[in-house]
């Protein structure tokens, strides 16, 4: 690997010290600094890129968005259901959740087993090679003829396969591309993509609901192509990932990349630190030999923490109760009248779409500990009031009895009063966490293991709720409440604040095992002074104590 120098940078080599978990309490007045920080409106040309990369979650959500409306559309039911005695077609709950449920397990697998080829031929040319698998799957649903549910069903585990390996790639792209300062808001964008998916989804099944025909639902699922070749040619404009590129020894390319994600000459100075400490920290890593799937439980520093901390949130995200809402939405708004469920699911997709927009700027300005911690406990507010209307409230004849409007109104607030808390919260910070956790070295794999966790409780949740909920209707809501409970101590003990810290910065910030509450006063080493980094040194001795167990 060749290793630029500058006039102001050593060697790669020489700056291992400064990275080193060893060292790394020690004031180096020679530490390179990298890219120095900008006014956000600077960055406007990478902003797009990342926005045009972030676009695969609108292929999730559009699918999220318009499978639902599918299963009550008359020539969905009628070519996939069975006819009944009553001379109707209808999707039993095992299929229907099947057909829906299914797709999620795809995902998981696909986090697991496709996503690792951007390892291989780059972050850019993996969610190339995806779209082009997700091609296939859609293809092989919108083919499908009277009576082939098994062919829907199969085409589903195919476009999930392919939709679990966008969910890693896509904030993994953005993560290693942009600009620290910006790096939180631009992965949030994901989910604000995966929010404008679900909802223009709603939008097409409303307006393909009037048709008799199978353009019922293969007008919105054809859409998908559209969506996927804008993918595949827009990938096209976006830089590769210089993390990606500098750990495979295309060194020169890296530095163009940087230089154009950051919008500085190439030969500038401080693009060579950055290269510098980038390859500082990838050889690090190589000299541990190559990495393998053991070493998600054995690596360091702090690897299997790590880990499990990427699959807590994510699990944690799908145990919040989001999907929920969505489903016993049409319930409530029934309550009041409103019994058309795609009116139904264009109201709650509106509030989750705008919702998403302040946390745009929420997981920079409070970081990312604030934002779950206050999203966890609004979530916990709107349950308290919205399960106990519903178990005391919403049905004061029994459940076979009028509903009560009042109260039905009520939970209708406190839904979207949910609604906005997650969106703006542990819908986008999830991602922005789990995508500047790992290191480099094992980044594919972590997230893959992470988000898997979050398509398998998908899974659970979207399959077995009908069941559930049929049992024990609103008590149903104090189950999510209790994991938002244990959510929000969670993440107060056990994850670190990695707002404005570069992606090498983070490992280090787990190399000094900084206890999480007290990370948000940590100072990297390399912009410690004399002050600071004695400072440090007597916080980190009162800390010895804590830090065996955290």
């Amino acid at each position: 690997m060749s290793e630029p120098q500058s006039p102001e940078n050593g060697s790669a080599v020489d700056l291992e010290h400064k990275i080193d978990g060893s060292a790394s309490q020690e004031f180096h007045p020679e530490a390179v600094t990298g890219i120095p920080e900008k006014k956000a409106s600077e960055y406007i040309f990478i902003s797009l890129l990342c926005l045009l990369v972030a676009f695969g979650g609108f292929v999730f959500g559009w699918d999220t968005g318009t499978v639902g409306g599918f299963t009550n559309m008359a020539d969905f039911k009628e070519r996939f259901g069975t006819l009944e005695s009553d001379g109707l077609y209808k999707l039993t709950n095992v299929r229907t959740g099947l057909m829906i449920s299914i797709f999620n397990v795809g995902c998981a697998f696909g986090g697991i087993v496709l996503a690792p080829i951007g390892d291989k031929v780059g972050r850019k040319k993996g969610l190339m090679v995806t779209m082009i698998v997700y091609i296939v799957g859609i293809l092989i649903q919108i083919t499908s003829n009277k009576g082939k549910w098994y062919q829907y069903f199969i085409g589903r585990i195919i476009a999930g396969f392919a939709v679990g390996s966008i969910a890693v790639l896509s904030p993994m792209l953005i993560a290693e591309s942009s600009p620290k300062v910006l790096r939180g808001t631009l992965v949030s964008c994901y989910q604000l993509m995966i929010t404008l998916g679900i909802f223009l989804g709603y939008c097409a099944n409303y307006g393909t609901k009037t048709y008799t025909n199978s353009a019922q639902w293969r007008i919105p699922l054809g859409l998908c192509f559209l969506y996927a070749i804008l993918m595949f040619f827009g990938m096209m404009l976006m830089p590769e990932s210089p993390r990606f590129l500098a750990e495979v020894g295309r060194v020169e390319e890296a530095r163009q990349s940087i230089a154009r994600s950051n919008k500085i000459a190439a030969d500038d100075p401080a693009v060579f630190g950055e290269i510098e400490i980038i390859q500082a920290a990838i050889e690090k890593e190589q000299a541990a030999g190559k990495a393998s799937w053991g070493e998600l439980f054995t690596g360091k520093p702090k690897i299997f923490y790590r880990v499990v901390l990427g699959v807590m949130l994510q699990s944690l995200q799908q145990l919040s109760g989001d999907n929920y809402f969505f489903y016993y939405g049409t319930t409530i708004f029934q309550a009041v009248g409103l019994d058309d469920s795609f009116q139904t699911a264009i109201v709650l997709g509106i509030v989750n779409l705008v919702s998403t927009f302040p946390g745009l700027y929420v997981v920079e300005k409070l970081g990312r500990r604030k934002s779950l911690l206050l999203g966890a406990a609004g979530m916990v507010a709107c349950f308290i009031v919205f399960a106990t209307l519903g178990v005391k409230a919403l049905y004061p004849h029994g459940y076979d009895g009028e509903t009560s409007k009042g109260a039905g109104n009520g939970m209708i607030v406190f839904a979207c009063f949910y609604i906005f808390c997650f969106a703006s919260t542990w819908g986008p910070c999830v991602s922005v966490c789990v995508s500047e956790t790992y290191p480099i070295r094992i980044r594919s794999r972590a997230m893959g293991v992470a988000s898997s966790a979050n398509w398998l409780w998908g899974f659970l949740i979207s399959f077995f709720t009908p069941f559930i909920t049929s049992a024990i209707h609103f008590y149903y809501g104090y189950v999510f409440l209790g994991c938002l409970v244990f959510a929000f101590f969670y993440v107060y003990f056990f994850l670190p604040e990695t707002k404005g810290l570069s992606l090498e910065e983070v490992n280090e910030l787990y190399e000094e095992n900084v206890l999480p509450w007290k990370s948000e006063g940590w100072v990297p080493s390399s912009k410690r002074n004399f002050e600071t980094a004695e400072a440090q040194q007597e916080d980190n001795k009162a800390q010895n104590f804590m830090k065996r167990f955290f």
